[in-house]
């Protein structure tokens, strides 16, 4: 089913959401509370919620006495393996207090590129979701290389969606929706929707501004280019928005899917 228009969003069968590490870490850890409060509420309407989560480096950074992400790949890796378990746990926690199940699922680029990795990775997916479990899906990044990732979370979660054959990818970060230029700039417009067929090359899009981030504007611009190719449509909104956007409210800048 490829949805026409944002408030169509709460009748979609399987919806993916993306959310960013500075969304849910560090001064910001306790609003997984409030995204889990927005999934739960999707599930208990009927729909299957996949999530697509970074943060487990960003989550491991004070527990290991850290100021700064590293730039070192060892580094990066230790943070990761210690991040991920204190990660999932946290959403785990948060679930229970709906009754919920999370199931970890963690790719790296290789596995969806190979196609016997990747249609495993996918009939693991259809089965947790058949099983109304959520998955909750991260780069495995103790193992990933700089040749192997993904590059960003952004594009995982493209790619996943096309992967399970979603209606609608969510993208949240910590802006509203784009803007025509960064929006803290004097007389930024935000752009409501975005056709299939808009280059967007007069839009000034900006990297993250987060130091914790991979991502930013540019990254979720072509991520949704890339689910809106193969008939996924795309909103992209703030975290904080989160509930509004699941229920189809007018938030965030809606990217068209092909057909």
């Amino acid at each position: 089913m490829v949805l026409q228009n944002r408030s169509a969003l709460p009748s979609a069968k399987r919806v993916v959401v993306k959310v960013g590490s500075s969304s849910i870490s560090g001064a910001n850890e306790h609003k997984i509370e409030k995204l889990v409060d927005a999934l739960a509420a999707a599930h208990q309407r009927g729909q299957e919620v996949i999530l697509v989560t970074s943060g487990a480096i960003a989550t491991a950074i004070p527990l290991l006495g850290l100021e700064i992400k590293p730039d070192d790949l060892a580094t990066s890796q230790a943070l990761a393996s210690v991040g991920q378990g204190r990660l999932i746990s946290r959403y785990q926690t948060s679930l229970e207090r709906y009754g919920l199940i999370a199931g970890q699922v963690l790719l790296t680029a290789g596995d969806l590129e190979a196609a016997e990795t990747r249609e495993n990775a996918k009939r693991a997916m259809e089965r947790l979701v058949s099983l109304r479990v959520i998955p909750i899906v991260n780069e495995n990044d103790t193992v990933a290389t700089a040749e192997i990732r993904f590059g960003d979370n952004d594009r995982l979660a493209a790619l996943v969606a096309v992967l399970v054959d979603a209606d609608a990818l969510v993208l949240l970060s910590d802006v509203d929706a784009l803007y025509d230029m960064p929006p803290t700039k004097p007389g930024a417009k935000r752009i409501e929707s975005v056709a299939f067929e808009d280059d967007l090359a007069s839009v000034e899009i900006g990297g993250s501004g987060s130091s914790v981030g991979t991502g930013g504007a540019v990254t979720k611009v072509s991520a949704a280019k890339t689910a809106n190719e193969e008939g996924v449509a795309v909103l992209l909104t703030s975290s904080d928005l989160v509930s509004e956007a699941l229920l189809g409210e007018n938030v965030g800048t809606w990217f068209e899917a092909k057909g």
